[in-house]
């Protein structure tokens, strides 16, 4: 087990999973985008470090069928799972580190990432994660993002992170995605603090 696993394993066993500061009862930008950007109930959507995140019920509620979730910790998989009851079954789940993961034949049509990426501070990782993207998502397929934005946190969970804005983070993907809109979120953590979110949708080009 990575040094990572096993830190966000000890998050997920030492918080409850609504007192954790990106938690949110419902990820209404989120929804929004991918409803907006996936209209069709049988687009392909995975949720990158999706956790203990309640957009898998939001999406499953709202009738969508082909969902996946990512994320690097099994205890925080095995708790969505337990609340999910009888409709986790309907999610294909997967287990790993982003950096060092493979989906194999698996394509996406909508790629979700909320307050994965800004973890990733050495260049090498980034990377890693920007060709996983390109090799995973349909082409005309979706990215959404969600890091910090310049004016957001410094560290999260006890981690350094990365801040971006709108350019610097578009710059990470490269010419391979077409930027179409951005916004900034401000986020109302559990303690009652602000956490400045930016939100950017791409579209992969063919």
């Amino acid at each position: 087990m990575s040094n990572f696993q096993n830190h966000w394993d000890s998050v997920y066993q030492s918080k409850s999973f609504d007192s954790v500061s990106w938690y949110a009862p419902h990820l209404n930008e989120s929804i929004n985008l991918i409803e907006t950007l996936c209209p069709d109930r049988t687009s392909a959507i995975v949720d990158i470090g999706g956790g203990e995140s309640t957009l898998v019920d939001d999406l499953l509620t709202k009738g969508y069928l082909n969902l996946s979730v990512l994320d690097i910790s099994q205890k925080a998989i095995n708790f969505t799972k337990h609340r999910l009851g009888a409709r986790a079954a309907d999610i294909a789940w997967h287990i790993g580190d982003i950096t060092q993961y493979q989906f194999g034949e698996k394509k996406f049509d909508l790629w979700h990432d909320r307050a994965v990426f800004h973890f990733l501070t050495d260049a090498s990782a980034r990377m890693r994660y920007v060709e996983l993207v390109k090799r995973s998502v349909n082409p005309g397929g979706y990215v959404v993002m969600a890091t910090f934005g310049p004016e957001g946190p410094l560290k999260c969970s006890g981690l350094d992170v990365v801040r971006y804005d709108e350019s610097k983070l578009h710059r990470q993907f490269g010419e391979h995605f077409e930027l179409m809109g951005s916004q900034i979120e401000h986020h109302a953590t559990p303690i009652g603090s602000n956490q400045q979110f930016l939100y950017c949708w791409c579209k992969v080009n063919s």
